[in-house]
């Protein structure tokens, strides 16, 4: 089955629930904040919800089955995309734009003694140092050289770089909440069989714990994808906007596949999916997107949208 994605044409945005439960029991352990712990807050019908996983993570996470941590390099159906590779001085590989915290503007590629990429961006984007950041050559700039940036977001924020005025929100963004959450709490101890009354403080000693878990009767992942945004950056191909489209897709029907062990306490599987807008459209199957997926890389690579070779390595210099 071909990918089709003319019901998209014309919507501003993509938006999918996700309905999901426990794998086992009705337990979950949602994501923790500093000085906060869980994050629970009062829905709008009065209700008690809770954040399961952030904003920040999920894009975290959308990224993380993108990439083959063995091979070193995008999932097999992304091979040939663009990407930033940073090796230290003996050649070993450090980390790339795909999984670093801040992708592109990560301090290994741009505060490194090798100003590749450094120098590269500001040759490119030379003219934006003052007036109006020109969108459409930033976005083809970002596909040439680190596509993931065009969905995740990107902020260059070097002063050296039209100032650093170089941003672009997230087109993919999710999250995942728990409607109706109570709390579910327990404990235990770290029982020490050797010195039960040792130096806690030293790792001695038994040690009694509380634990907080949830249950909730309704949790549901959010996607959205701003497809207005995507087609601003007025790429000139077709084929680039839809392979944008393919690749959060690809995201989001991976990380339903594979991703929803979200911690060890936190294990959850799909039981329910609804594509809220546009109504009209399916969301296709991960293997009609895997199919599609080379197909459209091929097609964009041959159009010189891509660096070439995709892959650009950099040495990381303190």
């Amino acid at each position: 089955m071909s990918l089709e994605l003319k019901e998209l044409s014309e919507s501003p945005r993509l938006l999918i629930e996700v309905h999901l439960r426990p794998v086992q029991g009705s337990r979950f352990q949602p994501t923790g904040f500093p000085n906060l712990g869980h994050a629970a807050y009062e829905g709008p019908d009065g209700l008690r919800t809770i954040l399961i996983e952030s904003a920040q993570s999920m894009a975290n996470r959308l990224e993380a089955v993108c990439w083959n941590e063995a091979a070193d390099d995008w999932a097999d159906p992304l091979r040939g995309l663009p990407l930033v590779k940073v090796v230290d001085e003996a050649g070993k590989a450090l980390t790339n734009s795909v999984l670093e915290a801040h992708r592109l503007n990560s301090p290994y590629i741009l505060e490194s003694k090798d100003r590749t990429v450094f120098d590269m961006l500001r040759e490119r984007l030379a003219n934006m140092e003052e007036g109006r950041v020109d969108v459409g050559e930033l976005a083809r700039v970002l596909l040439r050289f680190d596509i993931n940036s065009l969905l995740h977001g990107v902020f260059l924020a070097k002063k050296d770089l039209a100032g650093g005025r170089l941003r672009l929100p997230r087109a993919l963004s999710a999250f995942i909440e728990a409607e109706d959450a109570q709390i579910a709490a327990s404990g235990g101890v770290k029982n020490d069989t050797v010195n039960p009354s040792g130096d806690t403080s030293k790792g001695f000693g038994n040690v009694p714990f509380a634990r907080d878990e949830w249950t909730s009767k309704k949790i549901i992942a959010y996607f959205n994808l701003d497809l207005r945004q995507i087609r601003s950056f007025a790429l000139g191909l077709e084929e680039a906007e839809n392979l944008l489209v393919a690749i959060a897709l690809f995201k989001i029907q991976a990380f339903l596949d594979v991703g929803l062990r979200l911690r060890t306490a936190c294990d959850l599987e799909l039981d329910g999916l609804c594509v809220t807008r546009p109504e009209a459209f399916t969301l296709p199957a991960l293997q009609t997107i895997t199919d599609a997926l080379p197909g459209l890389i091929e097609a964009v690579s041959q159009k010189g949208m891509f660096n070439d070779p995709p892959v650009l390595t950099v040495t990381y210099r303190k």
